[in-house]
């Protein structure tokens, strides 16, 4: 889903893909490395790892944050996000946290740039790579992501009782998001 973000001026499209081949999304990223550069910023996630749309979110919302403030600690907007979706400073960390796989089956993506018809273009660009339709729903919190994503960022029994409420996937959803917004204090 497109959406703008009017205090940086980028536009950002968050969405995802089912059944995608780990080959066919490096062998994008390799081929349009130098055009997606100067155009818009592109960044894959393994969709397991993701909580939802607004972890997505939140990590661009802090990538941007720390290029305005000159804090960020990469060379793009797309790795940057990375950084805060893992809630990771260091690049390779990130990626094993949250980066797509060999293994990888269904895929998170981020756009970000100033132009929507650029946005449009590098989407239809990696649908036709991947091979298949967007499919926002891999990255919806689900039953099978729990274990995997409260391993990954370290969430406890604690923690999620005390936030619980009757809705674990909420609370882990929330948590998450708690550690996206906590790396920037760790700069």
């Amino acid at each position: 889903m497109l959406q703008y973000i009017k205090e940086y001026g980028k536009y950002v499209e968050i969405t995802g893909y089912q059944g995608v081949a780990f080959d066919k999304a490096e062998a994008f990223l390799k081929a349009n490395r130098k055009q997606t550069r100067q155009n818009v910023d592109i960044q894959f996630f393994d969709a397991q790892l993701i909580a939802s749309q607004e972890h997505l979110y939140f990590a661009v919302l802090n990538a941007l944050q720390a290029f305005k403030n000159k804090t960020n600690l990469s060379k793009s907007p797309a790795m940057e996000t990375i950084l805060y979706a893992s809630a990771q400073r260091q690049i390779q960390r990130a990626i094993e946290r949250c980066g797509i796989k060999p293994q990888t089956k269904s895929m998170a993506l981020i756009i970000i740039g100033e132009d929507p018809k650029q946005i449009q273009n590098a989407l239809q660009a990696v649908t036709k790579s991947v091979g298949s339709e967007p499919d926002e729903s891999v990255l919806e919190m689900a039953k099978n992501k729990e274990a995997k994503i409260k391993k990954a960022f370290e969430i406890t029994d604690e923690e999620l009782k005390t936030l619980e409420n009757g809705n674990q996937q909420k609370a882990i959803v929330n948590l998450v998001i708690e550690r996206v917004a906590l790396l920037s204090t760790q700069l």
